[in-house]
């Protein structure tokens, strides 16, 4: 059932993120999935350090208002990263 909730979460967090980044990110309902659930590992990670300033990998909570915002920043920040991988512009 937790993999049910984090493929929820991944497209929820996924979608309100690129519905918020500007330019076409592509990728279908698969990459924004991915997109959501890679989000709230780094936007959990994120949050852990700097809460308790140790980085680790962990994902932040499902089904809660402050899950689903860490999770849409850490996909905004993972769009901004894929995007700088790719060489893609905003526009």
């Amino acid at each position: 059932m937790n993999i049910l909730a984090w493929i929820v979460l991944g497209l929820i967090a996924g979608a309100i993120a690129k519905a918020i980044y500007p330019g076409h990110q592509g990728g279908g309902i698969i990459g924004t999935i991915l997109l959501g659930i890679i989000g709230a590992f780094v936007g959990g990670s994120l949050g852990v350090f700097f809460s308790t300033g140790v980085l680790t990998l962990v994902p932040s909570t499902p089904f809660s208002i402050a899950g689903i915002a860490v999770a849409v920043l850490g996909a905004i920040i993972a769009i901004f990263l894929w995007n700088l991988l790719t060489n893609r512009s905003a526009v």
